[in-house]
């Protein structure tokens, strides 16, 4: 397998814990840790396209044969999370469970699998104080009105991942606020001190609490002890937060802190950037409520590669639910293929190609897009074969095998029926409503697209004088 490393710019074969095996069975787990949610609100669909990344690479290397050790962090305190929790005068806890539980919610909506860890900064702060520790003890750390600042002057590889060449780095001059603009470089914070209105830990260094950048240091060595394989998470987060990791873990231990960095490219929402002055920001769960399923929001999240930029469109969310509706009408054709009928010798050699081809295409840096591809030129050469009366029950189960092995890679064929969007009230009439446009438009396609995948989904339509009414099949 091939991905794409940030570090050096170039793709580089997945070499799980450095050394080169014999065979996929013979590596160590792969090790990943991926940034997670800062829990002050509902993440936005911008996030979700990263986790989303998260899940599709989690996924394909399990497909491929690798184990895989996975953490993704909760950021529980920052100047976000202390803001909100003050606005609102309940305790940090509090405040961020509420937004923690919203997170693991969504995750399940979108059918992401559970990682192996879920680490929390406030759980982590015995980490922070041995890399303040190790750093103090180099002299790589100063303190200024009882802060703690890391002196990038001092680490000489600062700036490898997000290319700081031509950049001012102004050392000495310090930033207190955990994100500053990408071309004002300066001494970052490692432990903030305390304020009246904030929460605050006794260390070696006085009373304080973290800034944002040393807890995914802390918490990768926590939980791994040393290099990992992966780190992932948005192209947003290479300056200053993952630049300013590297050095602090590698200046503190004195070892590789990563092998592969991974950055997934931004969202777009209909050709803007999202914010919430353009109107254009959203939620999860606002997406779903104009009655959008989960489904067809987990298909347009993951369909282009990771390192472009999607635009996210609700145009994109209707193709996204025509080409569910392809996927379901094969599922309910192969059902329907009878006991005893005629089969032939093509369709194994058929299923061969396309796995063969599928996997290709995901050895190829996650070249998910040309997965999908695949997968539709496969749906079209076998119900060409049903056309024909040319499958079998036999092949039709062969094919349906087939079809569950991708799936645990894409999530979105055999989607979970508690998530489903059959039981989405909102979602039917929104669609059921649309089909009445699509027709009156004579767009009569569309009115189709909805039907079947109202029936794939168990809904029943009957047209009537009266207008549509709809049913749960029994």
């Amino acid at each position: 397998m091939k991905i794409h490393n940030t570090l050096t710019g170039l793709r580089e074969e997945l070499v799980p814990g450095g050394v080169k095996k014999p065979s996929i069975a013979d590596y160590p787990p792969v090790t990943i840790y991926s940034c997670g949610p800062t829990v002050y609100g509902h993440a936005h669909i911008g996030n979700f396209r990263t986790f989303m990344f998260n899940d599709l690479l989690r996924r394909y290397l399990k497909f491929a044969g690798y184990r895989v050790n996975h953490a993704m962090n909760i950021t529980d305190v920052d100047d976000k999370t202390i803001a909100g929790s003050g606005r609102e005068g309940v305790s940090l806890r509090e405040y961020t469970e509420r937004y923690t539980n919203i997170f693991f919610e969504d995750l399940k909506s979108l059918n992401i699998e559970p990682v192996e860890h879920y680490p929390r900064a406030t759980e982590s702060i015995d980490a922070m104080i041995d890399i303040m520790n190790r750093l103090g003890e180099k002299g790589i750390v100063y303190e200024k009105e009882g802060s703690l600042y890391f002196s990038i002057a001092k680490f000489g590889g600062y700036g490898g991942l997000s290319r700081l060449d031509t950049r001012e780095i102004k050392s000495g001059l310090r930033y207190d606020t955990d994100e500053y603009e990408k071309d004002d470089v300066r001494d970052f914070a490692l432990w903030k001190s305390t304020k009246d209105d904030e929460p605050s830990w006794d260390t070696p260094f006085g009373k304080g609490r973290p800034g944002w950048h040393i807890e995914c240091s802390a918490m990768v060595r926590k939980i791994f002890g040393g290099t990992i394989d992966i780190h992932t998470g948005g192209v947003d987060l290479i300056f200053p937060h993952h630049e300013n990791e590297i050095a602090q873990s590698e200046a503190a231990y004195g070892d590789r802190f990563v092998r592969c960095w991974i950055h997934c490219e931004h969202l777009l929402v209909e050709g803007s950037k999202m914010s919430k002055s353009k109107g254009n920001f959203y939620t999860l769960r606002d997406i779903m409520e104009k009655g959008h399923s989960p489904r067809a929001i987990r298909y347009l999240l993951f369909s282009a590669h990771y390192r472009k930029q999607l635009n996210f469109t609700f145009d994109g969310l209707h193709q996204a639910d025509a080409a569910l509706a392809r996927i379901d009408n094969l599922l309910v054709r192969l059902g329907d293929v009878p006991a005893g009928s005629a089969g032939n010798t093509e369709i194994a050699p058929l299923i061969a190609r396309f796995m063969e081809e599928f996997t290709s295409e995901m050895e190829d840096d996650l070249n998910v897009s040309g997965g999908l591809g695949k997968l539709f030129d496969f749906i079209h050469a076998v119900n060409a074969q049903i056309n024909e009366g040319a499958v079998a029950r036999e092949e039709s189960d062969l094919v349906m095998n087939a079809l569950r092995r991708i799936d645990a890679v894409l999530g979105v064929i055999f989607f979970p029926a508690d998530e489903a969007a059959s039981g989405d009230v909102a979602r039917i009439e929104a669609l059921i409503a649309e089909r009445r446009d699509a027709k009156k438009a004579k767009n009569f396609g569309r009115a189709d697209e909805i039907r079947a995948l109202l029936e794939a989904d168990g809904i029943i339509l009957e047209d009537t004088k009266d207008g549509t009414r709809w049913k749960k099949r029994k």
